[in-house]
Order: C-alpha cells, then sequence, then structure tokens
C-alpha cells in the first residue's frame, strides 16, 4: 500500500509539472506584460513621491564621502588604529588596521577606497537602526517572529543581483538606489541576531528585574540589550561583511567605490585592475571582520563573572 502511496504521489507530481510546462507562451506574455505593466504604473504614479521620500539618504551619503575624502590621511589612519586600538586593547590591531589602510593608498585605490567605505558605514548604520527594532519586536511578539522569518528567509535566499531590478525600476541609477539595495540586503542578520540575542537572555535575571520593579523599558535598556551585546556584535559584524559583499554587484546601477574598477575588470578583461580592487575589498572586510569581532569578545569578557569561563579562569 505503501509503493502504490508512492507511485500516486509521483505521477501527481508529474502531471502537475506537466500542466504547468504547458502553459503556452502567450499566456506567459500576457501575465508578464501585466506584470510589467502594473509595476510601470505605480512607479508612474509614485516615482516622484518615493524619489523625495529617500532624497536625505543622498545627502547622508555625500555626506559621509565628503567627511572621509577631506579627512587628512594620517588622521583617518590614526582615527581607525584608535578605533581598532580601543576594540581589542591589543596594538598589533591597531597598527594592522592602520597599515592595510595605508597599503591601499600605496596602490592608488585612496578615493576609492573611502568611497567604499562611506556606502558600507552609512549602509550598515541603516541596517542596524532598521534591523535592531524590527529584532527587539521579534523577540517580544512570537507571532511577529512567525510571520517575519519567512520573509528573512526569502531575502536571505535570493540572488544579491534581484534587489537591483525594483530600486532601479523606482528611483533609476544612482547612489541612493544602490545604497537601499545594499541596506536590503544586509538587513536579515541584524533582525535575526538582535531576535536571538534577547531571547538568549536568562529568564531569571529577567524575574529579577521585575521582582525589583522595572518597567518593559528599563528591562530591555538596562538588563536584556547590555546581555545580548555579544550577539548584537555579531549581528553588526555580518551586517557589514554583507553590505561588503554588495559593493560589486550594487556597482552596477552607480554605486561608486572599488566595485566599480571591478566590473570594469570583468568586463574587460582587466586582470591586474580587478586583482588589485578585489583584494582591497578584501582587505577592508578583515579589518573590519577583526575590529567587531574583538570588540565582541572584549564585551563578552566584561559580561561574564569573575572566575568563569573553562576550567574556572576569568
Amino acid at each position: 500500500a505503501f509503493g502504490a502511496a508512492r507511485k500516486m504521489f509521483r505521477y501527481s507530481l508529474i502531471y502537475l509539472a506537466a500542466l504547468f510546462a504547458a502553459l503556452d507562451a502567450d499566456t506567459l506574455t500576457a501575465l508578464k506584460l501585466a506584470i510589467d505593466s502594473g509595476f510601470q504604473g505605480f512607479s508612474q504614479r509614485h516615482g516622484a513621491a518615493i524619489e523625495a521620500a529617500f532624497a536625505p539618504l543622498q545627502g547622508l551619503l555625500l555626506g559621509a564621502e565628503t567627511a572621509l575624502l577631506s579627512m587628512p590621511w594620517p588622521l583617518l589612519l590614526a582615527v581607525v588604529a584608535a578605533l581598532a586600538w580601543v576594540a581589542s586593547r591589543r596594538w598589533t590591531l591597531a597598527l594592522g588596521s592602520a597599515a592595510t589602510l595605508a597599503l591601499l593608498g600605496l596602490f592608488g585605490l585612496w578615493d576609492d577606497t573611502l568611497k567604499t567605505l562611506a556606502m558600507v558605514l552609512v549602509a550598515t548604520a541603516l541596517a542596524v537602526c532598521t534591523g535592531g527594532p524590527l529584532g527587539v519586536a521579534m523577540a517580544r511578539w512570537p507571532r511577529l517572529q512567525q510571520s517575519l522569518s519567512p520573509l528573512l528567509d526569502l531575502m536571505q535566499t535570493l540572488p544579491s543581483f534581484v534587489y537591483l531590478i525594483p530600486a532601479v525600476m523606482l528611483l533609476g541609477i544612482g547612489r541612493v538606489p544602490g545604497l537601499l539595495a545594499v541596506v536590503v540586503y544586509a538587513l536579515p542578520p541584524m533582525v535575526r541576531f538582535t531576535s536571538l540575542g534577547l531571547r538568549e537572555v536568562d529568564a531569571d535575571v529577567l524575574e529579577a528585574a521585575d521582582a525589583f520593579g522595572a518597567t518593559p523599558w528599563q528591562r530591555l535598556w538596562g538588563v536584556q540589550l547590555p546581555l545580548a551585546l555579544p550577539t548584537l556584535m555579531a549581528g553588526i559584524n555580518q551586517t557589514i561583511m554583507m553590505a561588503l559583499a554588495m559593493v560589486v554587484v550594487a556597482a552596477m546601477i552607480g554605486v561608486q567605490g572599488l566595485g566599480q574598477p571591478v566590473l570594469k575588470a570583468i568586463n574587460n578583461q582587466y586582470f591586474a585592475l580587478g586583482l588589485f580592487n578585489g583584494l582591497a575589498i578584501v582587505a577592508i572586510a578583515i579589518v573590519f571582520d577583526r575590529i567587531t569581532q574583538a570588540w565582541g569578545w572584549r564585551v563578552q569578557r566584561h559580561r561574564q563573572p569573575p572566575g568563569g569561563g573553562e576550567g574556572g579562569h576569568g
């Protein structure tokens, strides 16, 4: 009986596949035209309002680029070294981060590197400001988590090129649609890690906070977020990595930085150009990764009780 059921199920799948494959070309063409006309109509009716709503992002990104490009290179290297030292308390990481950026400048990649840094910093800030509250809401309301989890799965499954289509259709070619595509692509890790970090906070600690009369707002800011900070830092780390991974793809719609030379090298088979700019993106990713990971580990060590850790050593 089980074998017969399996055969029936297999034949049903084959029949359904045949039905889907039997759609004629006219039907498919009409369906595609209906979708295209609907999207174009929406863009024509609301395109101006959407562009006006996202106009501040243009100023924000240009401001970040201008600030970085106008900063003297010794000062910028000192700032990066200081951030690395504050995050890790290790001079090796501080000097290595500054030396990496100096090496990129030595190869003539300074301006493109700073434009890429501006894009990544602005995209990460927007993703954190958007994904953080969403993650808090998901941790607070399980039904919201059940509703958003399939959407986040879909966002992390779609190819990166797909994000460019609605951005270009609504906003055209330029920095802002590229920035939005990067933000949407980098958003899911921040949402997931925020929700995970808050849900992993010990229930006994939350009960103690309630016993002391803490309000939900005080419990969130005074208990949950500080204890979830290592997980939040991991989310920021993954958000930065996702933003950097989108840099080359976003260069297809006008995002300036290291992605455009890589795209030019691919189209024209310039091996050296692609190699240098590709390695520059890898170098920036390593610097960001080491700084954020060191910060997360340092925060985690500060959160451990005295004598904690393996073998009873703090």
